[in-house]
């Protein structure tokens, strides 16, 4: 018999004697009395009121988790302490109430010594910008606190699902957390680190210095013992704080992060749980407020009194949904009732026919219910479990999961919901009860009545779930497809369940029903189709039934909100065919039907398409060069790692703020283009808490522009796109700011908008600056060579599209500014231009540039997005600071920096290609048009680069390419990692691929043949000069074994119907340095100090990518000291002026140069002083300096350097607008599901030509980072704005704004094997050290994926007898996947067989 109760939650209590009646919560073991009225106020901005900066802002909506912590509660029930990581940025802080929150801060720090989670993420070179890292460190955190026993690889992958890195490509974080999987040798957790030994710690070289040396044993039980001989007292319970004595302590996670009692040397003490919260009673609250008032009753009589007094009051457990509602949609709750803790909710019981679950039951509960009883149930009974178990692993990130309620999923009621559907279909029941009425039940198919409306009346609450269990012959299976596969939103859901009657080995359909999300304005039931299939055999006729069927259970129109109307139908009748024959295999497999897949029509080739997805931990291999005898070549560690992992890092928003700091927040144009009538912002000033308002009358200098003088500060007449900035309020507080700007009143006479390339090009709307734009390069006779090639036939010609890309660096715009006495300004801003934001600063106050400073330490990443769209917002923020001499600091909400700085630039390429008999490509003639948007910002030079990189790696002896900016209704686009180097590279190998196809070889063979041959010239006339191009191709492709892989694919491919594998290698060749020559510069300051210690100052900027610790190496190595004694502090323009933006992957080129130049100074200056001490005192470089002091020689050194033999003019000419060329190449394999269009990447293999790395673990990690994030801009990443092709979003206005709609890839995207190889032996003659520049390059690597992903497709195609010469443009989503794969599903929503393939509607 069955125990009926999993979790009995302890009944309600009186408090104990002398427990303190105020609300209180503990940070990093500090008690803390909480504040009143403040019942709106999140976590994280109170973890940040009191200074513990380490926990970041990065999207407030749960979908980042850089503001991940561990909050700690005692269950008295259990008794014991429970352990989860959650989103600071939406946990409310009265939530919190009697728990502990640990902080990044409270783990470790660099001076008093780092955590063992913080250490492996420093050494394992994990940490880029580190803005994201804190929340890192603390999921991994929370996972070993959470555990009693090591956590596997994939628990580690998946407890980071909810984290996001924009910067490290993910595999250098997993590696590092991978020391403290179950198969980790002992040496992970060392007894140095857990005896807090800082001088020992800190000796190790990475994770193997930290050999234990025999203090810490792991035995074959996983447990963990310290050598006596080292410590002979009783472990601490991390969870107690009190001596463990009943083994708890001896777990590996308890061992591995406690520390000894009594040791004097503490560097990493393991935060206790407070005692103090295990005798406290959780009591009712009740805290009042000027906004919202929070009530936690804590008994169910209290909650339905509560309602009933209330009933409009919102009930929130996570407020993963209210949080978002409150930040992003403005609405207003005035009463918030936390059902938290009332014991009838939290309640799970099973018995023999189903489990009842009650409302305020996580999610995380509800994973790990499922998994229990599954194991223990077996899998006849838990069939809806299994499914249930299996959508919850894709359902958001872990720190969601962590809070998040059974009640509260299903009681908001989305129309795209992952867990309603199963609910339907498994024939679940709700329980509702009220006060005055009592309880009642409710069919889940009878629950939701309209868009997110239910039927619960207002004063009634969700009290539990009662789930079926499932019989023998009867199965349940859950579908989801989403853009990503991991924490995503469904494109369309689904749940399906069947019972089965067999007579004479025929299964006949005694019970079926289905539920779908994503289909209808709510979840909906299929009634048509289970009425159609109930008593049917399951056979094919009974599959063509059910497909016809579903699709009137289903309708949709085109225009529906969402989109892709056609790829939704076709997934749910793709999902039918899936349960098909899942239960065929299913009732084989159970030996209720002899062969029962070939008696429904189906063969072994069609098994997979019913496959679960199951990911296994990724794994790869890193070749380098590593130098002997210097700094330079060495993978020394990044400078700001240990603090980044530490969270004592500071950004540009965790600064000590002013007094008197004021914040500023934007008013913004609502309409794509319109003429202003009327600004009011009356009811914004009546606001209490506001200062002031800012608009165009109050810049004394309104037009600005990074390039050419085309933008206004604030729009004083017309707007010209959504989100144009009208006006600036300045505030108390942000919050008060930003409800004051949503309350100044912008009248508008809307006229006449172009939102896209299409709309331009027909009215002629373009950019048109003589000088800037409208460029071309032509190269031989493309005229005569085309028509030799049409004559023959040899020629592809058409049209190819990619779309744009958010940067979605985590560290939000962030700009501070204050004036000084004597009307200086001092701005301390995220950026990559310094200069820039003192130029227009400059400008728009009309004040001389000497009295502007511009300050930056570190970006939390910055790709090009923070280069001249920040500089705008530094201007939005002076103003009020210089008329009010009071400190301003703006801050962007993530969601409208994504909607109004820009992104990548979408293209349009119109081309037509001639090619021999042999696949030698003769002619290439082809025209670009880029989306530039509402100004020219530097649309011109990505085009121009885009020019320049339109031959990608090949040798093409006539051409002729030309490019347009379109000037549309659209926020600015800008700079981005390749500045227009990745689209013309892609419009290459489209055509490319075409030309191979047309030709029936293999791809890899025609791309080959085309390479550029060292000495060849490019179209612009830059010779090949130490290509290693073709060593980079050769290297790949054998490493990869493309030709048996190959093979392998197609052997897959002939035996599996559904899914299909494809392989693709591309090259790099990518052009190294501003393409505006005059941007070519560089400065530097080195001091020298009497103890030895060298203080470096340059122009460029840290955002993540080591270029501060690659020019420390440089200069360590030309004055010959350490790395360690070389520090750089911060870019400023009162320390180098004039500095070029840290772009074009140019910065280590430029800026190591000029420090060479100022140490080559230095070194003669000190040689004379060497000479007199001698070759022994003259190695101690701080008896030198003093020396050299005495003797009255300058210890400072400015260097300079200028890119030499640049020479490039647009007026037709040839030249060489490039130092050096960057190559390489990778390999990649991935697979698709061809009915869903979900894509697994299996492996890629690189090789990356890099010079002599200056240091090969930084140059790895951008190969790695850079090739993920390509990934992401080729595979999965999306914008829609409202255009043309996007009518059900409103005009001009983006959609995908924040990371809930807008996915870039996480660690469950990278691939299953990951090879890179730095080329060995090929020093660059052309830049510092013989190294070359690698931010940029590799970022097209990722072409091999998107190539990969349509030779995959092409199979699926040619397997469904379609013609494989298609176009399909970037990026491959799942929805272009799936619907470019066609086939007699989805031919029922759009015909293949006589059409060209399906093109999904792309904003470009």
């Amino acid at each position: 018999p069955l125990s009926n109760r999993l979790y009995t939650p302890a009944p309600p209590q009186g408090a104990m004697e002398g427990q303190d009646a105020s609300p209180i919560l503990y940070v990093n073991g500090k008690r803390h009395v909480m504040p009143e009225g403040k019942a709106e106020q999140t976590l994280l901005a109170y973890l940040r009121g009191l200074g513990l900066s380490g926990t970041k802002l990065g999207c407030g909506e749960g979908g980042c988790g850089a503001c991940t912590v561990m909050v700690s509660n005692y269950d008295r029930a259990k008794g014991e302490v429970q352990h989860r990581a959650v989103n600071a940025c939406l946990t409310p802080l009265y939530a919190c109430e009697g728990t502990h929150v640990i902080t990044v801060e409270g783990l470790g720090t660099k001076r008093g010594g780092l955590h063992p989670v913080q250490r492996a993420l420093a050494h394992a070179h994990g940490s880029q910008c580190g803005f994201c890292t804190p929340g890192f460190v603390m999921s991994m955190y929370a996972l070993l606190r959470s555990k009693k026993t090591k956590p596997t690889e994939l628990e580690i992958e998946e407890a980071l699902g909810g984290n996001l890195c924009r910067c490290t490509g993910y595999r250098p974080i997993l590696e590092g957390f991978k020391t403290f999987a179950r198969n980790a040798p002992d040496s992970a957790y060392s007894g140095e680190t857990i005896n807090g030994s800082a001088d020992a710690a800190a000796n190790g070289n990475g994770l193997n210095g930290l050999n234990g040396n025999g203090h810490a044993h792991l035995n074959g039980n996983g447990d963990a013992h310290l050598d006596k001989s080292k410590s002979s007292t009783t472990p601490i319970c991390p969870s107690t704080g009190q001596p463990c004595t009943n083994g708890c302590g001896n777990t590996p996670a308890a061992k591995a992060l406690g520390a000894a009692e009594d040791d004097p040397i503490t560097a990493v003490r393991e935060p206790i749980f407070p005692p103090e919260l295990k005798r406290r009673v959780p009591q009712p609250l009740a805290i009042g407020g000027p906004i919202a008032t929070w009530h936690r009753p804590t008994t169910l009589a209290g909650l339905l009194a509560l309602k009933k007094a209330h009933p409009d009051a919102r009930l929130v457990c996570g407020n993963t949904e209210v949080g978002v509602e409150v930040k992003f949609k403005n609405m207003k709750y005035p009463v918030i009732v936390a059902p938290t803790h009332v014991p009838e909710l939290t309640e799970v019981t099973v018995d023999e026919d189903s489990l009842v679950l009650g409302a305020s039951v996580t999610l995380t509960t509800l994973l790990t219910t499922c998994e229990t009883l599954t194991a223990r149930l077996g899998p006849v009974k838990t069939s809806g479990l299994v499914a249930i178990k299996e959508q919850l692993r894709w359902f958001a990130g872990p720190q969601v999961r962590n809070v998040s309620s059974v009640g509260g999923n299903v009681c908001t009621a989305s129309p795209i919901s992952d867990l309603n559907p199963l609910w339907i279909a498994c024939g679940a029941t709700f329980e509702v009860e009220s006060l005055d009425r009592g309880a009642r039940r409710v069919a889940a198919k009878d629950f939701f009545k309209g868009y997110r409306s239910t039927d619960l009346k207002p004063d009634e609450v969700l009290r539990c779930v009662a789930l079926p269990l499932t019989a023998k012959g009867e199965y349940v299976r859950e579908f989801k497809q989403s853009h990503r596969r991991e924490d995503d939103i469904a494109i369309v859901t689904a749940g399906m369940r069947a019972k089965f009657d067999v007579v004479d080995n025929v299964p006949t359909v005694a019970e079926i029903s289905f539920g779908f999300g994503g289909m209808s304005f709510k979840t909906v039931s299929c009634p048509k189709t289970s009425a159609a299939l109930t008593g049917k055999p399951w056979t094919d006729e009974t599959l063509k039934l059910a497909l016809a069927t579903l699709p009137e259970d289903l309708p949709m129109s085109p225009d529906v909100p969402g989109g892709m109307c056609e790829f939704r139908r076709s997934l749910a009748n793709s999902f039918m065919f899936k349960f098909y024959v899942d239960c065929c295999r299913r009732l084989e497999a159970d030996g209720l039907v002899r062969d029962a897949v070939a008696a429904a029509g189906l063969d072994a080739g069609d098994l997979s398409a019913a496959d679960r997805f199951h990911r296994p931990f990724p794994s790869g291999a890193q070749y380098t060069q590593v130098k002997d005898g210097t700094t330079l070549g060495q993978p020394t560690m990044h400078q700001s790692a240990e603090v980044q992992v530490t969270g004592e890092a500071e950004y540009a928003d965790d600064i000590a703020k002013p007094v008197g700091m004021l914040h500023a927040a934007l008013v913004l144009s609502t309409v794509p283009h319109g003429k202003i009538l009327d600004i009011d912002p009356a009811a914004a000033l009546a606001t209490p808490g506001v200062h002031g308002f800012f608009s165009a009358k109050d810049v004394p200098n309104n037009v600005i522009g990074p390039a050419v003088l085309d933008e206004e500060v604030f729009a004083s007449e017309y707007v010209t796109c959504v989100g144009h900035p009208v006006g600036v309020v300045v505030a108390d507080t942000q919050d008060i700011a930003l409800e004051a700007s949503r309350l100044v009143r912008v009248k508008y006479e809307t006229l006449p908008a172009i939102l896209n390339i299409d709309e331009a090009v027909a009215a002629d709307s373009y950019h048109t600056w003589p000088g800037f734009t409208d460029h071309g390069i032509e190269d031989g006779d493309v005229d005569v060579a085309m028509a030799e090639c049409e004559a023959a036939g040899r020629v592809v010609e058409g049209d190819a599209r990619c779309g744009g890309q958010e940067h979605f660096y985590l560290e939000p715009m962030v700009s501070l500014v204050w004036c000084g006495d004597n009307d200086d300004l001092i701005t301390i801003s995220s950026t990559q231009a310094p200069q820039k934001h003192q130029k227009l600063i400059s400008s728009a106050l009309k004040i001389p540039c000497n009295r502007v400073v511009c300050k930056t330490k570190r970006l939390g990443g910055g790709f090009g997005g923070k280069e001249t769209r920040a500089a705008f917002l530094n201007v939005c923020a002076a103003i009020p600071a210089f008329h009010m001499r009071k400190p301003i600091s703006l801050v962007l909400d993530r969601h409208i920096d994504m909607a109004i700085t820009g992104q990548r630039h979408a293209f349009l390429g119109k081309y037509k290609v001639g090619y021999s008999p042999e696949g030698k490509i003769l002619a290439l003639d082809m025209m670009l048009y880029n989306n530039a948007g509402n100004s020219l910002d530097l649309s011109a030079a990505i085009m121009d680069r885009a020019l320049f990189h339109s031959d990608g790696a090949y040798k093409i002896p006539n051409v002729r390419v030309k490019g347009r900016c379109c000037k549309t209704n659209l926020p600015s686009n800008t700079a981005f990692r390749g500045f227009g180097g990745p689209q013309g590279v892609i419009f290459a190998e489209m055509w490319m691929d075409r030309v191979a196809r047309k030709l029936g070889q293999p791809v890899e063979k025609i791309r080959h043949i085309n390479l550029y041959e060292e000495g060849e010239t490019c179209h612009f006339g830059q010779k090949m000069e130490s290509s290693q191009l073709r060593a980079c191709w050769d290297e790949a492709v054998a490493k990869a074994d493309i030709d048996s892989r190959r093979a392998a694919a197609d052997a897959f491919n002939a035996a599996n119907k559904h899914r299909k594998r494809g392989i693709a290698a591309t090259p790099v060749k990518f052009g190294i340095s501003f393409t505006a020559l005059f941007m070519n510069q560089a400065g530097a300051l080195v001091h020298c100090y009497l103890d030895g210690t060298v203080l470096v100052t340059h122009g460029g900027v840290e955002m993540g990518q080591g270029l501060h610790t690659k020019v420390a190496q440089i200069c360590a190595a030309e004055l010959g000291i350490e790395t360690d004694s070389v520090y750089i502090a911060e870019t400023s323009t009162d320390k180098v002026p004039n500095a070029s933006p840290t772009a074009a992957s140019a910065s280590s080129d430029l800026y190591g140069a000029a420090v060479t130049d100022a140490c080559r100074q230095l070194n003669e200056r000190l040689a004379p002083v060497k000479a007199r001490l001698g070759p022994e005192k003259s190695k101690d470089f701080k008896e030198v300096c003093t020396a050299a002091y005495f003797a009255r020689i300058d210890l400072s050194a400015h260097g300079w350097y200028t890119t030499p033999d640049l020479v490039w003019e647009w007026d037709g000419t040839k030249g060489r607008p490039f130092n050096y060329f960057c190559f390489g190449a990778a390999v990649s394999e991935v697979e698709i599901d061809a009915l869903s269009g979900d894509v697994n990447l299996l492996r890629t293999d690189i090789v990356m030509d890099c010079g002599d790395s200056i240091n090969p673990a930084l140059d790895v990690g951008q190969v790695e980072g850079g090739f993920v994030q390509g990934a992401g801009w080729v595979a999965l990443e999306e914008l829609k704005y409202g255009d043309p092709d996007h009518k059900w979003i409103r005009p001009g206005t983006l959609f995908t704004a924040g990371p809930g709609s807008y996915k870039i890839p996480t660690a469950n995207d990278i691939p299953l094997e990951f090879n890179v190889t730095l080329l060995h032996n090929a020093p660059n003659p052309r830049a510092v050290a013989s190294s070359k520049a690698v931010g940029e390059p590799p970022f097209l690597l990722a072409n091999s994926v998107f190539f990969a992903i349509k030779d995959a497709v092409c199979a699926a195609r040619a397997g469904n007898g379609l013609d494989t010469d298609i176009t399909m443009d970037s990026p491959a989503t799942p929805e272009r996947v799936r619907m470019a794969c066609g086939g007699p599903i989805s031919d029922v929503f759009y015909d293949s067989t006589n059409a060209p393939a399906y093109r999904a509607k792309l904003t470009c």
